[in-house]
């Protein structure tokens, strides 16, 4: 059965919104935190001395299609849907290579801000729906029972604190409550970009 406490030791982080990225890196040297990222937020985490590998290394598979393919592959994925409390399921990761994942810190485009300038071609704001971001929250909050998700900078600090003061773990009833951000994140970010999408739509039928 899954430990409610469940020990941090892996990380994948990779933040459109930087706030507080300074708290986390130092919480992470402390720690000894192996963490995993991409792009920007990989090179801002190795400044503020973290020891961080990149995705494309985890993978072995560089990003590709001008950064739209970066996070969506099975060393990703598996990594954050492997139940913990599956014997089938960790023999299967260690089959394929697939190292866990503990902690996934995402924050997503921002879409409406995007569509909000008059000036925005459809093109550019096609390119601001994530799909990488909303695909790793959703799998990380599937597993809620092992795995902690942190979709808004603002949960930072309580996170941190929970983990100094239970040597390093998460408690499943925060984890619970962040799984239950996550998906409202995800459900308004689809909203947002269907609403506008449908108004498109509606302009091209009426020219």
């Amino acid at each position: 059965m899954t430990n409610t406490n469940q020990p941090i030791r892996r990380a994948l982080v990779s933040v459109f919104h930087k706030e507080g990225i300074e708290v986390l890196a130092e919480a992470f040297v402390k720690a000894g935190t192996e963490v995993v990222s991409t792009g920007s937020t990989a090179k801002k985490l190795a400044e503020l001395g973290v020891k961080v590998t990149e995705v494309s290394d985890v993978t072995g598979f560089p990003e590709c299609l001008d950064g739209r393919v970066k996070t969506l592959h099975p060393k990703v994925h598996g990594a954050l849907l492997a139940r913990r409390d599956s014997e089938q399921h960790m023999q299967e990761a260690a089959q394929h290579g697939i190292k866990l994942i503990d902690l996934v810190v995402v924050n997503l485009y921002e879409f409406e801000k995007t569509v909000a300038n008059p000036e925005v071609t459809f093109a550019d704001a096609i390119e601001h729906i994530d799909i990488g971001g909303p695909s790793m929250l959703r799998s990380a909050a599937k597993n809620a029972a092992s795995v902690t998700v942190i979709s808004d900078p603002a949960a930072y600090d309580a996170v941190l604190a929970e983990m100094r003061e239970t040597g390093g773990c998460t408690t499943l009833s925060t984890r619970r409550r962040l799984q239950v951000k996550v998906y409202q994140t995800t459900a308004a970010c689809d909203t947002a970009i269907s609403r506008w999408l449908a108004a498109q739509a509606s302009d091209v039928a009426d020219t």
